[in-house]
């Protein structure tokens, strides 16, 4: 089974401050040991490299890009799939939703996936299951 990795999980791993860091190590090496096909796309690297890099440091980027981004399949945003994007973004009409974000659901809709390792609970909104499950 195969899921989507989003910049808000990717930061979690990446920031033993975060509150939820622990909840997401956890289903990370769950995912990890059950060898899970992981999907990302070229933007959700754009904006978590740009957050660590700001937030945490380039040592930080390192470790992302050493650790985490060789065992995810990247999937490259073409000009079609940005354009769907961009036309759901301003169907929505929300101020704090990001293209970033509507990539991620136009992307997870056209792979057939229904899970996400996230803590942004957008994606739940758009009917994916999170991982971690979101706390209340």
């Amino acid at each position: 089974m195969s899921l989507f990795i989003d910049t808000s999980a990717l930061y979690a791993l990446l920031d033993v401050d975060e509150s939820r860091h622990a909840d997401m190590v956890a289903v990370w090496r769950n995912v990890t040991d059950n060898e899970r096909v992981l999907f990302t796309s070229n933007y959700v690297l754009v904006e978590t490299f740009a957050l660590v890099q700001r937030r945490l440091g380039l040592e930080a980027v390192h470790g992302l890009a050493d650790v985490f981004v060789p065992l995810l399949q990247t999937v490259w945003v073409d000009e079609g799939l940005h354009a769907a994007a961009v036309a759901s973004l301003f169907t929505a009409g929300r101020r704090r939703l990001s293209l970033v974000d509507c990539t991620s659901f136009e992307l997870m809709r056209r792979l057939g996936l229904t899970d996400v390792l996230a803590l942004d609970t957008d994606f739940a909104d758009q009917g994916f299951s999170l991982l971690p499950a979101a706390q209340t």
